[in-house]
């Protein structure tokens, strides 16, 4: 865009302007935008559920939980009591095996790191031969 500066020479008719004037054409697309920009709906990005409505359930009760440990030399602890024998482990595991199993008690067993794996191995197939369901292991994480 050029602009003719200066008066024209004397006698010639002034020269009509060429160029189209863009200031108005700038103003007019700046509020068609910012018209665009207020009109276009918000972007909601809530996702919306049906939730129950109702009183609130109760909240089960802790389950019970035996604790058998087994120490670096065999001795096997039921709930920090020492078992004297097998046949005292299977008549408590016989006890908890004869229960519902929604009643059954969970049985944690924790094995000492440097016991050697029969023992363990024992105490677990003696679980699972009466029928224990609820048997896990705890404390692993001294084995890393």
């Amino acid at each position: 865009m050029s602009m003719s500066v200066g008066s024209p020479a004397a006698g010639a008719d002034p020269e009509p302007m060429m160029e189209m004037n863009m200031t108005p054409l700038i103003d007019v697309m700046l509020v068609l935008i910012i018209m665009l920009i207020i009109t276009i709906p918000k972007q909601n990005h809530a996702v919306n559920l049906n939730m129950p409505v109702g009183p609130a359930s109760v909240p089960p009760k802790p389950p019970v939980v035996i604790t058998i440990d087994v120490d670096f030399d065999g001795t096997i602890l039921w709930n920090n009591e020492v078992i004297a024998d097998r046949a005292a482990l299977e008549a408590k595991m016989n006890a908890v095996a004869a229960m519902p199993d929604a009643d059954q008690p969970e049985v944690h067993m924790r094995p000492n790191k440097l016991v050697e794996y029969k023992y363990v191995a024992g105490v677990m197939a003696t679980a699972q031969r009466l029928g224990v369901k609820k048997i896990g292991m705890v404390g692993n994480e001294q084995f890393q």
